[in-house]
């Protein structure tokens, strides 16, 4: 349910998945509750669904789990909140996109393509002095890969900020399975 910051003390982060209806303004409502209450949110991330009428917000915040619990009965007297999931990141997939711009001398060049080939990144771009990358993966993958390329320069990066969705319960999946072909027998 909690995840470590890598950049430095350790709070305690919690990521919801707050399922909400795609009207204007319900993003700024949700945020100014946040805010309303002193909560900084560390990543945030929204997109319409699978479903044109509804939104997902995953949003990473640093809270006590008693204060969640308060945070989490505050989301749900807004209007247009339908859902709100807690992951757990030890049962979730979570996702990040980064892209950077990185000093790239002549010499330089080779090891920054070859340290993207290895984090399986894309080269977006290339000056005569910079190369433009992205790379997408956990929130942990992408901390190891900008720790990497802080050697070369990173000139300017940005982060889409944490989505997540629960992992599949793939033993369900097995069973359902074999109480079909067990039926069909």
């Amino acid at each position: 349910m909690t995840t470590s910051n890598p950049f430095g003390s350790e709070p305690n982060h919690h990521v919801l998945s707050v399922l909400v209806q795609n009207r204007p303004g319900v993003l700024a409502r949700v945020a100014s509750l946040f805010a309303r209450r002193g909560y900084n949110i560390f990543s945030l991330a929204v997109a319409p669904t699978e479903q044109e009428d509804y939104s997902r917000i995953t949003i990473v915040v640093d809270l006590e789990s008693a204060t969640l619990e308060q945070m989490v009965k505050q989301l749900f007297k807004l209007v247009d909140v339908v859902r709100i999931s807690e992951l757990d990141p030890r049962n979730s997939v979570e996702r990040e996109l980064m892209v950077a711009t990185v000093r790239a001398t002549a010499e330089q060049r080779g090891q920054i393509v070859e340290l993207v080939n290895i984090f399986e990144g894309k080269i977006l771009g290339v000056g005569p002095e910079a190369l433009s990358v992205s790379l997408d993966g956990s929130p942990e993958k992408l901390n190891d890969f900008s720790e990497l390329l802080k050697q070369y320069g990173i000139i300017e990066s940005q982060r889409t900020g944490r989505v997540a969705l629960p992992k599949l319960d793939r033993t369900a999946r097995v069973r359902a399975v074999k109480e079909t072909k067990g039926k069909a027998s």
